[in-house]
């Protein structure tokens, strides 16, 4: 029996990235001779086994045999007879498809540290274009390492095209690109994930809402770029630097889906564009059963975004109703998401990714103002039921109309 560290550790271990988790391969041995060392099955497809102390993942060497369309459609063969070059064989990119032995050896029979220090990534065999969570994954890698200079190999862009023609991404299921799609959001450059699917022509099949942003005009004035689907990459980009959470990233992601429903008579100006994208937001999420939070930002964000660009001009009575639209005061994080989510399609213009955004500031000075009134005085003055609500609200107004006030004054 032998052992070695493949994959991922060793790529980021050479790249000088943090090694949060290592994978091992086991060549030369059984599922009984593993459980027999204590070792704890995990594997449902194919044997993989828990260490019984560190609990890393150890698999059996394999090789697989595409059997149908899509992710499930493999047969997987793990034997003794296996090779460590076979199994490494059947991994998506050369980066991948290194190993090291117990002495420190590195086995890279695929041309792996090459392609990382020249900064490609590139398939290893044509067995790449027998799954197409492949697409997703190199997408998500180009939006990993973008910043590192890495480059997609001409050869692997032409084969993930071919995939595409020829149907094979059809055959993904909506969990599985929810998956890759949550990770790829959470990388320094989640722009690249979206521009990588496009530049092969999958975002069409996986993402046709957004796919139809690209070209679709806005006003010159308020985007430079003019282009919808331009901007929303511009605006990934500023949700990365401005650190958002996976979920903020989302719903700067769907913001703006209602743009690609406007009529073209109707360019460059997009009206109702809010309410016909939430209904897209949700849609959306549904169709890839996002997980409820990620659902609910992006269907208020999408719908209130434009409120809050113009909240300069708002009124204190305006503000509030937005206020509690938002439910600001029941999920007060939810309404920091959104703020942030804001402010980055706001960057997110040619030119302008440097420019303050006030209206977030008078947004948290209206709702700590309002949140400050409290129904206590209200009730012992024998209020309840619409009174007092409405009360509440005429001091909420006050309240907000005082604090803006102090603020101007302040500046």
């Amino acid at each position: 029996m032998h052992i070695y560290l493949v994959g991922g550790a060793i790529r980021d271990e050479l790249l000088n990235l943090p090694v949060t988790e290592r994978d091992w391969v086991v060549v030369g041995t059984t599922p009984e001779a593993m459980q027999a060392l204590g070792f704890k099955p995990v594997g449902k497809d194919f044997p993989v086994f828990l260490h019984p102390e560190t609990h890393e993942e150890y698999a059996l060497a394999r090789t697989e045999r595409k059997t149908a369309p899509g992710y499930h459609g493999f047969r997987f063969q793990a034997t003794p007879e296996v090779t460590l070059q076979e199994d490494l064989a059947r991994r998506d990119l050369t980066i991948n498809a290194m190993a090291r032995d117990a002495e420190g050896r590195f086995i890279d029979p695929y041309h792996g540290l090459r392609d990382l220090r020249e900064r490609w990534l590139r398939h290893v065999s044509p067995a790449f274009a027998e799954d197409p969570v492949r697409i997703l994954r190199l997408a998500r890698f180009a939006a990993r390492f973008a910043r590192l200079g890495f480059q997609v190999a001409s050869e692997t862009q032409d084969l993930m095209r071919a995939m595409v023609a020829s149907g094979e991404v059809d055959a993904l299921v909506p969990e599985r690109v929810w998956a890759e799609t949550v990770k790829a959001l959470a990388e320094p450059n989640p722009e690249r994930f979206i521009e990588m699917l496009r530049s092969c022509a999958a975002l069409g099949r996986i993402f046709p809402e957004i796919e139809r942003l690209f070209g679709v005009p806005q006003p010159a004035q308020h985007h430079p770029e003019i282009d919808t689907g331009v901007h929303l990459l511009l605006s990934l980009a500023q949700a990365a630097q401005l650190q958002a959470d996976t979920q903020v990233r989302f719903a700067v992601l769907v913001h703006d889906l209602g743009k690609g429903t406007t009529p073209p008579s109707e360019w460059p100006r997009h009206r109702g564009h809010e309410t016909r994208g939430a209904q897209q937001v949700y849609d959306f999420c549904q169709r890839l059963r996002t997980p409820k939070a990620f659902r609910q930002l992006g269907v208020l964000v999408a719908r209130y975004h434009t409120h809050c660009h113009r909240a300069l001009e708002l009124r204190p009575g305006t503000l509030l109703k937005t206020l509690y639209a938002l439910d600001a005061f029941r999920k007060p994080q939810r309404f920091a998401q959104f703020l942030l989510a804001c402010e980055a399609d706001a960057r997110g213009r040619e030119g302008l990714e440097n420019r303050s955004y006030p209206q977030a500031e008078r947004l948290q000075i209206a709702y700590r103002a309002a949140a400050a009134v409290t129904a206590r005085s209200f009730v012992a003055k024998g209020l309840s039921g619409n009174p007092l609500k409405a009360a509440i609200r005429r001091a909420q107004v006050q309240a907000i109309a005082t604090a803006l006030r102090t603020s101007a004054r302040m500046r």
